[in-house]
């Protein structure tokens, strides 16, 4: 088929999600699909990424040990809390794949979720429904820990509390900001305060080294004209082409739990005229597709702006700066593949 009719478009897709799908997509994303505490290569000049998968290792061993119980007359046996293990690091040192490495060690059942997802878990199926569905899990990893949303981090807080109460192991990752690596372990003080109901049972694991995303990653590179990206998305098989604003309007109209469903069986995203965006539920939005796609590991080539400009000196500025700069480090990431071909790792 040729002509743009052959493309597809992101905004002609309508997806819906259900609670069953919602479960289904609990497991850690394709591009972490086959990892493994062996596959992870520690640099020698960071000792402290050896000291974390030890560290992850023994908490794998705890969370079977606790999820087991202890035993106690008459064959009974006693509920033991679960513990849990906190990765602090900056942007790709590797948090996700020890996190990751960590869900596939450990037996089912189990669940590996981002905090978004996890909050939109709690909104579908409500807070004691999602006790009640997690609570003879053996662990769950949660990627992205987000302190931002003080009304979600307090729900996830004590829902996380209860799981422990019923022997469920928590594993977690957040991000430091780049300027404070090493100035005090910020990312940790301020994890543990928001999470307080849950801060005693939490190991805090420092994880340093620079962004892998970026050891062989150039600075965005000058954009191609749209003519450029339209034709390039003609010879893509499964590929879709979209005008940004009209993507970000199309994203405003489904809940972020659907963008997974969304970009489904997509080979190749194609964007025209991106432009800076000073609209915050805007660019949050965009940080969601971005996280889905990353994850799923689609390339990406836009038209417009460089894509390390979307986000605004001010918007960088505020209190999701965390969220931004790892959406830019993805987009830098997911452009690079596009221009190259190469895969997303």
């Amino acid at each position: 088929m040729h002509g743009s009719s052959g493309v597809g478009h992101l905004v002609d897709r309508h997806p819906t999600v259900t609670p069953e799908r919602l479960i289904e997509q609990l497991v850690p994303p394709p591009t972490f699909a086959d990892v493994s505490f062996e596959s992870y290569k520690p640099d020698p000049a960071e000792p402290t990424q050896a000291a974390a998968v030890q560290s992850c290792l023994q908490f794998c061993e705890q969370a079977v040990t606790r999820r087991a119980g202890k035993k106690k007359l008459f064959g009974k046996r006693e509920v033991l809390q679960g513990v849990g293990l906190y990765l602090d690091g900056g942007f790709g040192v590797g948090k996700t794949h020890l996190l990751a490495s960590s869900y596939y060690r450990l037996p089912e059942p189990k669940a590996f979720a981002t905090f978004g997802e996890l909050t939109q878990l709690a909104g579908v199926f409500g807070f004691v429904e999602c006790i009640d569905l997690l609570g003879d899990y053996t662990v769950v990893c949660i990627d992205e820990f987000e302190l931002d949303d003080p009304g979600n981090t307090t729900l996830i807080s004590r829902m996380l509390s209860e799981l422990v109460e019923r022997g469920v192991s928590i594993a977690a990752t957040s991000n430091t900001l780049p300027e404070q690596l090493g100035e005090g372990r910020f990312a940790v003080q301020d994890f543990l305060r928001e999470i307080h109901t849950l801060a005693r049972i939490f190991t805090s694991v420092r994880i340093d080294g620079p962004d892998y995303r970026h050891r062989d990653l150039p600075p965005a590179p000058d954009p191609p004209t749209d003519a450029e990206v339209s034709a390039r998305a003609e010879g893509v098989e499964g590929a879709t082409l979209d005008d940004f604003d009209a993507l970000c309007a199309h994203l405003a109209s489904m809940h972020p739990s659907r963008y997974l469903t969304l970009i489904e069986g997509v080979k190749a995203v194609f964007i025209t005229g991106l432009h800076q965006i000073d609209d915050q539920a805007v660019a949050l939005r965009l940080v969601s597709l971005t996280d889905r796609l990353y994850d799923a590991g689609i390339p990406v080539l836009a038209s417009g702006a460089k894509v390390d400009t979307i986000f605004s000196d001010e918007m960088l500025a505020g209190g999701f700066r965390k969220k931004y700069l790892r959406a830019t480090s993805r987009l830098l990431a997911l452009t690079a593949a596009a221009q190259t071909g190469r895969t997303i790792t």
